[in-house]
C-alpha cells in the first residue's frame, strides 16, 4: 500500500512537472520571439530573452530553450515591447470601411480606444437618421444600438486592432434631450444614468466628456457629476476634452477636479494641452495643478499626441449657440444676414463663454483645410482660410460659414496654435500617455479623398524616433511604459500593456533605430516605418513590416462588464 502511494505521488509530480515545464518542451508553442531586448512595459531596464505565445496568451518570458513552435522569429537587436494603446481615436467609421487600421497597425498600435465625447451609442431613431445623413466618404448601415452592439459589429466584419470605448457623455444627452441648451430635468437625468449605467455594464471603460463642442458644451458640471458617479459604481473613469485648453484652461481643470472629487472616480484630461500663444504661459501652472490634486490622493492623468496643431471641425470657430439644436439648425442661422453679421463679429471677440478656435491660431493663415464631403469643394483640401477667402473675395468670417454651408458638414480643419516647447514637456511627464486623436487610415482608396492631420499616420512612431532617439526626452523603456502599460492601468484593462506570462499576446517588435513617422500636413497619407512585427491575440497582423490581412481583433471591456 506504502509502495502504491509512492507510484501515486511520483506520477502526479511527474504530470506536475511537465505541465510547468512545458515551456520547454519542444513543439509546445506556437510562436518564439528569439533572443529579443524585451522591454516588458514596467518602465524598468530592459533585457534579453525569448518571448513565447500559446493561442492567444503570453506563454513563457525569457531563455526558454531548445522549445520549438511553427512560427520563430529571430528579433536580436530589437525592441520587443507590449503593443501600444491609442488613448482616443477615432477610428469607429474607418475601421468600418477598412479594418485592417492600417496607419496604427504600422506604428504598433494594438487597441484602438473611443468615445470622446459622443460614442457609437446607444442611439436612437432620430440620432440614427442624423448619423446615415451625416456620412461623408464611408458608407454604411447602422446595424446597431447599444455601444456593446456596435463594438461587436465590427468585431464581426473583422478587424486587426482590438477595440474598446468610453460612453461619450453627449450620447445620453443627445438620446432624452436633443440638442437643446438646457439642463435636464431629475426624470431626464434618470434617464441617461440609466443609460450610463447599461453602458458600463455592457463593458464601457467610463464616461466621456468633450466640452466645447454642441451639445456636450451645454452640459452643466452637475450633470457631469451625475453620469460620471454612475461610472465610478462600476471601476470606471472620467476622461474629458476640458472645456476651454485656452484662456481660461485654468478654470477647466479644476472643473474636471471636481468633478473627479465629487463622484469619487479617476479622471483624466485628453489631449493636455494650453492653445493659443498668448495662453501657452498656462501649461507649467496646468500641471503643477493636477500634480497637487494627485498628491491630495486623487487619481488624475493625461494624455497627449505629439505635434502642436490640433484638428477637428471648421466649425469649432463658431460660437456655440449658432449650433444649438443640431447641425441643420446652425446651417439655418448661417444663412440669415442679421445673424451671420452677429456670428462674424462675435468670431473676432475674446469671449469667457467658449473657446474661440478662429482666434487660438493667431491668423486665418494657421486654420488649414484638410477634409470636405461635397466634390465640388475637394480642391479646397490643403489650402488654409486666408486662401480661400482670398480667392473668394470674402472675409475669414464669410469664408468659413459658407464654406461649412456649402459642405455641408463639420469639415475637418488643422489648427496652428500651440507651441512644440509645450508639447515636450507633456511628452515628459510620468503620468502622461499618447492618442492619435485620428481615425486609422490606409493610403489607398476613399481615405485619400481627404488630407487628415500627420498623427493619424505618426503620433505613436514619432514618440519613439523624436523624442527618445533624436531628442533624448525619455528613455526608451520609459516611452513604451507610458505608450502601454500607463493607459492599461489607468483605465483598469486587465491582462494587456505588459509582457507577462499569462498576458494576452499583443506584441510588437521594431528597430529602435529605424523606427520613422514620415506624414506631414503637406502629405499626410504616409506610413511610418521601423516596425517589423505585430501580434494581436496572438496573430500576427504585421510580418517584415507588411501587414497580413489578419483581423484578430477583439472587444475589450471595462472593469464594469457584466458577462450576459
Amino acid at each position: 500500500m506504502q509502495l502504491y502511494k509512492v507510484i501515486i505521488t511520483v506520477a502526479a509530480s511527474a504530470i506536475a512537472y511537465c505541465f510547468v515545464a512545458a515551456c520547454t518542451s519542444p513543439g509546445s508553442y506556437d510562436v518564439i520571439l528569439r533572443g529579443g531586448n524585451i522591454y516588458d512595459g514596467s518602465g524598468e531596464e530592459p533585457y534579453v530573452g525569448d518571448v513565447a505565445f500559446d493561442g492567444d496568451r503570453i506563454a513563457a518570458i525569457g531563455d526558454i530553450g531548445e522549445a520549438t513552435a511553427p512560427i520563430e522569429i529571430d528579433v536580436k537587436g530589437q525592441a520587443v515591447a507590449p503593443g501600444f494603446i491609442n488613448m482616443m481615436s477615432w477610428a469607429n467609421e474607418s475601421l468600418i470601411e477598412d479594418g485592417r487600421s492600417q496607419s496604427d497597425i504600422r506604428q504598433g498600435v494594438t487597441l484602438e480606444i473611443m468615445g470622446e465625447g459622443s460614442s457609437m451609442g446607444p442611439l436612437n431613431a432620430e440620432m440614427k437618421t442624423a448619423m446615415s445623413q451625416q456620412q461623408g466618404d464611408i458608407h454604411y448601415d447602422i446595424e446597431w444600438t447599444t455601444l456593446d452592439e456596435y463594438l461587436e459589429f465590427l468585431q464581426r466584419r473583422g478587424i486587426s486592432p482590438n477595440v474598446a470605448s468610453f460612453i461619450g457623455a453627449a450620447t445620453p444627452r443627445k438620446y432624452v434631450i436633443g440638442y437643446e441648451n438646457r439642463e435636464p430635468t431629475p426624470q431626464e437625468l434618470d434617464q441617461m444614468r440609466s443609460l450610463v449605467r447599461e453602458a458600463m455594464e455592457d463593458g464601457a471603460l467610463g464616461v466621456a466628456s468633450s466640452l466645447i463642442y454642441p451639445p456636450g458644451h451645454f452640459a452643466k458640471t452637475d450633470e457631469l457629476i451625475a453620469l460620471s458617479e454612475v461610472a465610478a459604481e462600476y471601476n470606471g473613469m472620467y476622461i474629458s476634452h476640458i472645456r476651454d485648453e485656452g484662456a481660461h484652461m485654468i478654470a477647466a481643470i479644476e472643473e474636471l477636479l471636481t468633478i473627479a472629487r465629487d463622484a469619487k472616480i479617476r479622471a483624466e484630461i485628453y489631449h493636455l494641452k494650453s492653445a493659443g500663444r498668448s495662453n501657452w504661459h498656462l501649461f507649467d501652472e496646468a500641471v503643477a495643478m493636477v500634480e497637487r490634486a494627485q498628491a491630495e490622493g486623487l487619481e488624475i492623468t493625461a494624455d497627449v499626441y505629439t505635434y502642436p496643431a490640433s484638428s477637428t471641425g471648421l466649425n469649432a470657430a463658431v460660437p456655440p449657440w449658432v449650433q444649438e439644436g443640431g447641425f441643420d439648425a446652425s446651417l439655418q442661422r448661417m444663412r440669415d444676414p442679421a445673424l451671420r453679421e452677429r456670428i462674424a463679429r462675435e468670431m473676432a471677440e475674446e469671449s469667457d463663454e467658449w473657446e474661440n478656435m478662429f482666434l487660438a491660431p493667431g491668423s486665418p493663415d494657421n486654420i488649414l483645410l484638410a477634409s470636405f464631403k461635397s466634390d465640388a469643394l475637394k480642391p479646397l483640401t490643403g489650402k488654409t482660410v486666408a486662401d480661400v477667402a482670398k480667392m473668394r473675395g470674402t472675409t475669414a468670417q464669410e469664408t468659413i460659414m459658407d464654406l461649412i454651408i456649402e459642405d455641408g458638414s463639420r469639415i475637418g480643419t488643422v489648427y496652428f496654435s500651440q507651441s512644440e516647447d509645450v508639447v515636450r514637456k507633456a511628452v515628459a511627464l510620468p503620468w502622461v500617455s499618447f492618442n492619435s486623436d485620428a481615425a486609422s487610415l490606409a493610403s489607398e482608396g476613399v481615405f485619400l479623398n481627404s488630407n487628415p492631420h500627420p498623427r493619424a499616420y505618426g503620433s505613436f512612431a514619432r514618440v519613439l524616433a523624436k523624442y527618445v532617439r533624436e531628442e533624448s526626452l525619455i528613455s526608451l523603456e520609459e516611452a513604451i511604459r507610458k505608450l502601454a502599460a500607463l493607459p492599461a492601468q489607468t483605465m483598469r484593462i486587465d491582462s494587456r500593456g505588459e509582457l507577462k506570462e499569462g498576458f494576452y499576446a499583443d506584441v510588437v517588435v521594431f528597430d529602435p533605430e529605424t523606427i520613422q513617422d514620415h506624414a506631414t500636413f503637406v502629405e499626410p497619407h504616409q506610413y511610418a516605418t521601423g516596425m517589423l512585427h505585430v501580434f494581436v491575440n496572438g496573430e500576427q497582423v504585421l510580418r517584415d513590416g507588411e501587414h497580413t490581412g489578419a483581423t484578430p481583433g477583439r472587444v475589450v471591456r471595462g472593469p464594469g462588464w457584466t458577462e450576459k
